[in-house]
């Protein structure tokens, strides 16, 4: 019986890791969306204004996520570990980059409102960037 109660408990700790992360992409997605906003009203090229929104979103993505969504797996301050984590995060937010620059891009090509292109790069960067950062950034925290 203790095996099933070990597996019952980890699918509710990723669950609940799983909605903190929403919460937290919520607060990036807002600090993004809200820049590219501002930035797209300025005058600003579509793709230009998404990737910099992006790059806030990071930011704000990366005090969440360290400190709160992925805390146990997150390295101590200070150390090269903490330094690889930082590294190995910026290069899932550098995917999550791609991804949404090419959507807005491609969209914007296309003739569609980049604001429409915006909303389906926020879902397919959304999970592509969890599971980086579960399974690889902060591996120690999903085991």
């Amino acid at each position: 019986m203790q095996p099933i109660t070990k597996l019952i408990a980890s699918v509710r700790r990723g669950e609940i890791r799983w909605l903190n992360y929403l919460l937290a992409s919520g607060l990036a997605l807002g600090s993004d969306a809200g820049l590219f906003l501002l930035l797209l009203d300025a005058g600003l090229a579509p793709v230009t204004a998404s990737a910099t929104g992006y790059c806030a979103g990071i930011l704000v993505h990366w005090v969440i996520s360290s400190r709160l969504v992925f805390a146990d797996g997150a390295a101590a301050r200070g150390t090269g570990e903490r330094h690889r984590q930082k590294l190995l995060f910026v290069g899932s937010a550098l995917v999550g980059l791609a991804v949404t620059t090419a959507i807005v891009g491609g969209g914007s090509a296309l003739g569609l409102d980049p604001r429409l292109a915006k909303l389906a790069a926020i879902v397919v960067s959304f999970q592509t960037t969890y599971l980086l950062r579960r399974h690889i950034v902060f591996r120690a925290a999903a085991a």
